[in-house]
């Protein structure tokens, strides 16, 4: 099996497969987070005694029915089970309205040990504090705009549903992911130390989120018992971003394939 020069060349050939423009325009977003996969994924293998904060949950008023999006949870939770699997504690982090359909994505992806936090904002940040939360990710969350409002792609002041977790992203001591396709998410608008375009999952140890039979199952989980919906289409649906599950499974299959050219995987 043939092994890749060296392991910043199989990230980066993962960072090239991940950062595809499906029609947002968003090819700047890529050359601004060029290297970030190498970045974020240094940060986490390079440090001891790592726990993870997940924060996600992006919320559609006006979908059929309202609901969180299922285009945040469902990648936190397949996250937070190769981080589970591979022995990395982790937290999630969301609102209210979003609870039912991180809790339903964890469920799903069999990762029943990761907790939920949707308490108030400073709350969370003690709570993540004593917990001894190393490295924060965000994941498809709504942040603020530049008018300080946390508003979606067609422009809407969500702000009635959507806590400021971007004052537990920033809050620390622990170092910054941020995960997004180029609308208005958390990391966005101030850049933390790394900044990942697109859809992640990370490295060849955590293979196992990278599996369609699991993808499908948390995503069929998160729509019906979240409930979720797209946040596109605003339709309760087995789709991201209005993408068949077909599509984001090629690019699984591409992502796995690359990782497994590495010896003894």
């Amino acid at each position: 099996m043939a092994t890749p020069a060296d392991p910043h060349s199989l990230i980066d050939g993962i960072e090239r497969l991940i950062q595809v423009d499906v029609g947002r325009n968003i090819n700047a977003l890529f050359d601004a987070a060029k290297g970030g996969l190498w970045a974020a994924a240094c940060a986490l293998a390079g440090s001891s005694a790592v726990r993870v904060g997940l924060i996600t949950g992006f919320y559609v008023p006006l979908g059929s029915p309202p609901a969180a999006e299922t285009d945040g949870p469902v990648g936190a939770a397949l996250l937070a089970k190769g981080f589970e699997d591979v022995g990395v504690a982790c937290r999630l982090a969301s609102d209210e309205p979003c609870r039912s359909a991180c809790s339903a994505a964890l469920a799903g992806a069999g990762a029943f040990h990761v907790a939920v936090d949707a308490d108030d904002v400073d709350t969370i940040i003690d709570r993540w504090r004593h917990a001894g939360i190393t490295h924060a990710i965000s994941i498809e969350r709504c942040g603020r705009s530049a008018d300080g409002a946390p508003r979606n792609m067609r422009g809407l002041d969500i702000s009635s549903y959507t806590a400021p977790l971007d004052e537990l992203f920033a809050a620390g001591p622990w170092e910054t992911i941020a995960v997004g396709d180029g609308g208005n998410e958390i990391g966005m608008g101030y850049l933390p130390r790394q900044l990942i375009a697109q859809h992640v999952e990370h490295g060849e140890t955590m293979l196992g989120c990278l599996d369609e039979t699991l993808d499908k199952a948390v995503l069929e989980a998160t729509v019906v018992r979240g409930p979720a919906v797209d946040g596109v289409s605003r339709l309760r649906a087995m789709t991201v971003d209005n993408l068949a599950l077909a599509i984001h499974h090629k690019k699984l299959r591409e992502i796995r394939a690359l990782a497994e050219t590495v010896d003894g995987v």
